[in-house]
């Protein structure tokens, strides 16, 4: 027997098993906020979802974009569009109007859906249909289905799109990454496996829903029937607030949600007030390698479960998981923070390899089925049956240790940045000659965005003209926290920039150029 994985099957068990129970708590106070709601509503709004875009014509394969923070209408999106056959397209809503315009573009997205806090700076992005997630004009898109009714359906195909998922890459545009549904599903039942999910956790959304599809747990809790609640922004304090209210179990997220939650918690005990969570809650980590001192005072201060996971958005994302086995309980707190550093050891169903050149590789059922209309750049990266990541590293007998990164992409607070995208963005100052960007550690950030340039003979520009002239034309993440002025920049003979070079500096004292 040969029954189709789709995603559609963790809302399907999540509602028929536990119709009446808390489903979603989201952002309380949010306009267009849907409140708390049960299985039965979560799966009923899914369905009403999927009718609704039957009648704006969105056919099965069309794409439907959304732009949004957190919010509970981005979970019942998962599976109303998604799950009806169409493919997702979650747009990162930190990125400007031209940014957010091209993905909307090249996806070919018939319908656009726009948070209310963001429809402004996004009022020049059209699609065929463009819908404001204000509870007004998008009222019959995520009202509960009509008695009676049913979506028109699709035949289930694992291989068809499931999301295109948008990712800053090697060069200017990012690519749209083609997660099918056998990638999605069998990624969410690995990661629900590796971190034990169960029907009694209270899943936290302190990741971006955008970001790969909240790493796949919102389809893992959905099977489980455990609860999600919604967080929109980052505030240490509100997290530990909320984890406490909602008893909240598992949260994942990059090492700056992990860094604004200890400062939080420090604050707290100098005020000589509990931590929430302790022996409780697991956190599950990727983005950038923690320094191991950060993921000790997880572990000791917070008393939370440390977990970490490397993979990347064409993997769907998981590769591997540092999670503490047996034989790490007799370690003291150092050393088992030090092992826990490591990018882990390969999750069931994936391979892991490094060639000659220090690359590693992946193969699995995560990896993604090619780059949206871009198959020369599939090409690159899919070579004889092996998924290049780009990431240099080595083996450590099981674990995979990254140890570089040869993409010239910083990963700063999680986000990929495209360094060839902001060295073209400072090459537009009509003062700059040369410029070269790379990544620095942060301790909040993992890595910062830093510009080393060259300025022309009669150029004349200051470091806050340079991440001021980057603001104008970049989302504000992208841009430059600092600019150093240096007279050259070194070169290969062939005139080829050498980036490992300028990175030594900073890097000095890190086992590793990734932070």
């Amino acid at each position: 027997m040969f029954v189709p994985l789709t995603i559609s099957d963790f809302l399907d068990r999540g509602s028929l098993v536990y119709p009446d129970r808390l489903a979603i708590v989201d952002e309380p106070g949010t306009e267009g906020g849907l409140g708390r709601i049960t299985y039965r509503e979560f799966a009923a709004r899914a369905r009403g979802l999927a009718a609704a875009l039957d009648d704006l014509g969105v056919p099965v394969g069309g794409r439907v974009a959304i732009v949004s923070p957190n919010a509970a209408k981005f979970m019942i999106a998962y599976f109303g569009v998604s799950g009806s056959g169409r493919a997702l397209v979650p747009v990162n809503f930190r990125l400007n109007s031209s940014e957010v315009g091209y993905i909307v573009e090249h996806s070919g997205s018939d319908v656009l859906l726009v948070d209310p806090e963001v429809d402004e700076q996004l009022a020049e992005v059209r699609a065929r249909h463009r819908i404001v997630l204000d509870g007004v004009q998008d009222a019959d898109l995520f009202a509960e289905i009509a008695p009676g009714r049913t979506p028109k359906g699709w035949e289930p195909d694992e291989n068809a799109t499931c999301s295109v998922n948008y990712t800053s890459g090697t060069t200017a545009r990012p690519k749209g990454v083609q997660l099918t549904h056998r990638n999605c599903t069998l990624n969410a039942m690995a990661f629900g496996w590796h971190t034990t999910v169960t029907d009694r956790d209270v899943l936290m959304h302190t990741l971006p829903m955008f970001h790969c599809n909240g790493w796949g747990m919102p389809y893992a809790a959905t099977g489980m029937g455990a609860r999600h609640v919604v967080v929109r922004k980052i505030d240490g304090e509100e997290i530990l607030k909320r984890i406490d209210a909602e008893g909240v179990t598992l949260l994942c997220g990059a090492p700056a949600v992990m860094a604004a939650i200890l400062s939080a918690g420090e604050a707290r005990r100098e005020r000589g007030e509990p931590v929430p969570g302790a022996g409780l809650v697991r956190m599950v980590v990727a983005g950038a390698p923690p320094p191991s001192r950060v993921i000790e005072r997880v572990e000791t201060e917070l008393g939370w479960e440390f977990i970490q996971i490397y993979g990347l958005t064409e993997t769907s994302p998981l590769l591997t998981i540092n999670r503490a086995p047996l034989e790490f309980d007799a370690l003291d707190s150092g050393e088992r923070a030090r092992r826990l550093s490591r990018a882990g050891v390969p999750a069931i169903g994936v391979r892991m390899d490094v060639d000659e050149e220090g690359e590693v590789l992946a193969r699995s059922n995560h990896v993604f089925a090619g780059y949206w209309q871009q198959p020369e750049e599939s090409a690159k990266v899919l070579v004889d049956g092996w998924f290049r990541t780009g990431d240099g590293g080595y083996l450590d007998g099981p674990y995979v240790v990254i140890a570089d990164r040869k993409k010239d992409v910083i990963i700063t607070g999680g986000e990929n940045v495209s360094s060839i995208e902001v060295e073209d963005a400072i090459y537009r100052h009509p003062a700059v000659a040369e410029v070269a960007v790379i990544g620095v550690p942060n301790e909040k950030w993992g890595e910062t965005v830093k510009a080393l340039v060259v300025l022309r003979p009669d150029g004349e520009a200051t470091e806050e003209a340079i991440i001021a002239h980057c603001r104008g034309v970049l989302a504000h993440f992208k841009c430059p926290t600092s600019v150093e002025f240096r007279d050259e920049l070194p070169r290969t003979a062939t005139g080829k920039l050498q980036k490992f070079k300028l990175r030594e500096q900073y890097w000095q004292g890190h086992e590793r150029q990734v932070n």
